[in-house]
């Protein structure tokens, strides 16, 4: 098989790194990739929003699945681009990717639908929004309708924050369009979770669950980022809670897709809270988390081709194989000022060290290679990865592997796949995000 992931980051090395154990793939390329990917994959220079480059891509190069990455190309129709070329091709199409697209659609189809989620309602007039808030009472929260890199939704502890979250959205434009519309919803307390399962169409399968880390400091403290951190498997999501949200939330919500003419085909993530009354809907996202991707799929059995070729196809799942006892802990490596403003281009060192260790795999987000001396660019530049029988043994790997490495202004949290050990007890609706 060709194979082609469309992608740069940390969520594409994983999958790069994943497929290509596959003795199914012959060929691997992505676009366009990153030094990390180059050493699966052969890279080629078209970013995720040429859509027709892609497509004309893997046309000439007879390729004979795409695996599409990130969410913006996919609530932009690349999947049906794709889909219109002739190309098999992983993920969901525009219109049944808006369940991320939107938060005001997906809101909407889980109202009508019964799913279980927060309490909300949705503006496109501050003022309204604010009066609202007040009815709601703190703390509550205020999501933008759109895509906004996992920072768009803002847990407000006051009215104050509220009224100053409202007026970044839709006054300050800090999310540009994506902005122009919010959701104001309840905030709902207990234990935050990651859940995926995968679809093609009309049946879906349970993957696993993970737990990740949004704030940029220890304790879930200061500003959103797209990720700090992730572990797997979560303790408190068992296998009967996992039924649970399969049939109370994942089948009614792809029947529901389906029933207005948009089946879902690809990994849905479900973002969920575990009330007191039961799992209830955070959000969807239309893709595989980041860092999430890398816990799951360093503890994922066997080949994934088969898989994402079902889903793909529309086709009968494959036999399942059982998930191993052992656990992954993913902890991110930052650029100083990240999630704000921050410097590129400095040199990283010790990667190959931290690579060296056992059950250990550094995965590139934001990095590049300049007259051969790998440097930093972006915020999130790499994602340390260790698997182990344990978590606490995944714990020590990864920061292990996390002390080998330095660029100048380097930055992590110390406290990743802690809650496990020790819970949060309340922690409320946190910002943005079983088997093959």
């Amino acid at each position: 098989m060709r194979v082609l992931i469309v992608g740069g980051g940390g969520r594409e090395h994983t999958l790069a790194w994943k497929i290509r154990q596959s003795p199914l793939v012959d060929v691997l390329f992505a676009a366009p990739g990153n030094p990390g990917i180059a050493r699966e994959a052969t890279c080629v220079p078209i970013g995720v929003d040429a859509h027709s480059d892609l497509v004309t891509f893997a046309r000439r190069e007879r390729v004979d699945l795409a695996v599409v990455g990130p969410e913006a190309p996919l609530v932009a129709g690349l999947a049906d681009r794709f889909a219109e070329g002739g190309v098999t091709v992983f993920g969901p199409s525009a219109r049944a990717a808006a369940i991320e697209g939107s938060k005001v659609f997906a809101k909407d189809l889980m109202r009508r639908h019964s799913i279980p989620t927060a309490q909300s309602s949705t503006f496109d007039d501050p003022d309204r929004a604010r009066r609202y808030c007040r009815e709601l009472g703190a703390p509550l929260v205020v999501k933008a309708d759109g895509l906004a890199a996992g920072k768009g939704a803002i847990v407000c502890r006051s009215l104050e924050e509220a009224d100053a979250a409202i007026a970044e959205c839709m006054e300050r434009k800090a999310f540009g369009a994506s902005g122009a519309r919010v959701v104001v919803e309840e905030f709902m307390r207990g234990e935050e979770v990651s859940f995926f399962a995968l679809a093609n169409g009309h049946d879906a399968i349970a993957l696993a669950a993970a737990q990740d880390h949004k704030t940029i400091f220890d304790g879930d403290r200061g500003p959103n980022t797209g990720g700090m951190g992730a572990f797997s498997p979560v303790g408190v999501f068992h296998e009967a809670l996992e039924k649970r949200v399969m049939e109370a939330i994942v089948r009614p919500t792809l029947t529901a897709l389906a029933d207005q003419g948009a089946p879902y085909r690809g990994v849905l993530y479900v973002g969920l809270m575990l009330t007191s009354q039961g799992p209830k809907v955070v959000e969807f996202n239309c893709r595989f988390g980041d860092p999430e991707c890398q816990v799951l799929l360093t503890r994922a059995p066997g080949d994934l081709i088969p898989w994402l070729l079902a889903a793909a196809r529309g086709a009968a799942w494959p036999p399942a194989t059982a998930w191993p006892h052992n656990a992954s802990v993913c902890v991110s490596v930052a650029s100083g000022g990240y999630p704000g403003a921050y410097v590129t281009g400095l040199p990283i060192r010790g990667v190959d060290a931290a690579e060296a260790r056992a059950g250990v795999h550094v995965f590139h987000s934001g990095t590049a290679e300049r007259e051969g001396q790998l440097v930093t660019a972006g915020g999130r530049v790499l994602g340390v990865t260790a698997v182990a029988e344990s978590l606490e043994k995944a714990i020590a790997a990864a920061y292990a592997a996390v002390g080998d490495i330095s660029f100048d202004g380097m930055h992590s949290r110390t406290d990743i796949g802690r809650r496990r050990m020790a819970p949060s007890v309340g922690r409320g609706t946190a910002p943005e995000g079983r088997r093959p």
